[in-house]
């Protein structure tokens, strides 16, 4: 899937004299959708005005890169490179940027705060009016690309792109964190475990003692069962194709486990049968249509709550008399949390062990074999792989 020459340069020894200046190192380019990603020697200009470059200390492959990856309908962004969950220390600053230093420990994340919209303003959204231009793949205040091969430009990826040594994010996209913590346990805060905590803190807001429903148990779903067992939910009920994901998610505080496959009744019923009335929160973790639909089916009428955290484009069938019974049906992205308030909470959470992160990580291996975090990824053989840039500068 990969080609992957050694790596050497930047990832061994730290760059001198660097700030101002083109850096060149390798990155993990991907030139056309579906098609393996090529590691490349990349020139990375130096940041702009309100932009950071980082140097990349560890990154995680995420199903949303895989989906976007594999998409083959999107061609308007090629060659871009992936990658969203990633730790690194910046190593230079440009103009205008407050708060964040050369050799700051910091979380790029793809969903922005920029703290001076209305969604930032505002305590019911983190929708950040600034979102929109991630998506796009070149940079704000240019509307050009510090990426590029030999002069030809390459596109960002959600305003991050960790998938390469070094690389430059908007200051509104970076998040400095303390600087004692291990980065490849909050790396994973970029976007999957706080998805999956934010959906329960902060959207489905679980109360001590509820019974929960988590549908597809990746990081995501683990994640929001590891939020419900700190909120305190009396029962946590695993959906997933895969039994082996109940051993998993013991540890995340799974209480009980359905496999889809064991049931020729929908699942929905059976869990209606098990908690007599229903769930009073269901988590869907998939973005898969049908998967929502039998997450809403089984909570409690009345006052069930369905939040939607997996992330796909879909039209879904919902009977409207349930609506009308009290359930509700609620969506979101990164779980509702703001990046830089709600990230060096998790970062402390962490620190006090309060939150396990560990358990998140199945595999670790070095950047030149990112091929094998998508065939894990893929294949389902994982949560999420730690790929190391470079470990001295933790």
């Amino acid at each position: 899937m990969l080609h992957s020459p050694q790596l050497h340069t930047a990832m061994e020894e730290p760059l001198d004299n660097s700030k101002g200046e083109v850096i060149t190192c390798k990155a993990a380019v991907c030139w056309a959708p579906g098609e393996a990603l090529v590691m490349e020697e990349i020139q990375v200009a130096p940041p702009q005005a309100l932009e950071v470059r980082i140097r990349i200390i560890c990154t995680a492959l995420c199903h949303t890169d895989v989906s976007f990856w594999s998409n083959r309908q999107d061609n308007t962004r090629y060659p871009r490179i992936f990658g969203h969950e990633a730790v690194g220390r910046v190593e230079s600053v440009g103009e205008n940027v407050k708060d964040i230093e050369e050799g700051d420990l910091v979380i790029p994340v793809f969903m922005p705060h920029c703290t001076e919209c209305v969604d930032c303003k505002s305590t019911e959204s983190n929708m950040c009016a600034r979102l929109e231009s991630k998506i796009a793949g070149l940079m704000t205040i240019d509307n050009s690309a510090r990426f590029s091969i030999s002069g030809k430009p390459i596109y960002h990826f959600f305003g991050v792109s960790s998938f390469t040594e070094y690389t430059v994010v908007e200051v509104d996209s970076v998040v400095k964190i303390d600087p004692m913590v291990a980065p490849d346990k909050v790396c994973l805060l970029s976007c999957g475990v706080t998805t999956g905590l934010g959906g329960v803190w902060k959207v489905g807001n679980v109360e001590k003692g509820s019974t929960v429903a988590v549908f597809g148990l990746g990081t995501v779903g683990m994640a929001v069962a590891e939020g419900a067992r700190i909120r305190g939910a009396s029962r946590i009920i695993g959906v997933d194709v895969k039994p082996e994901k109940f051993d998993i998610g013991k540890k995340f505080g799974v209480t009980e486990f359905v496999n889809p496959k064991d049931h020729e009744k929908p699942v929905h019923q059976v869990i209606k049968e098990m908690t007599a009335s229903g769930v009073d929160y269901s988590f869907e973790c998939t973005g898969n249509k049908s998967v929502i639909v039998e997450a809403f089916k089984s909570t409690r009428n009345g006052w069930g709550t369905t939040v939607v955290l997996g992330s796909n484009r879909t039209e879904i069938p919902i009977d409207f008399g349930e609506l009308l019974g009290g359930k509700t049906i609620k969506g979101s992205l990164f779980g509702g949390m703001k990046a830089k308030i709600d990230l060096p909470l998790l970062v402390d959470m962490h620190m006090k062990k309060e939150l396990q992160l560990d358990g998140f990580i199945t595999h670790e291996i070095s950047f030149p074999e990112i091929s094998k975090a998508f065939e894990l990824l893929t294949k389902g053989e994982c949560l999420r792989c730690i790929m190391w840039m470079n470990r001295t500068l933790q």
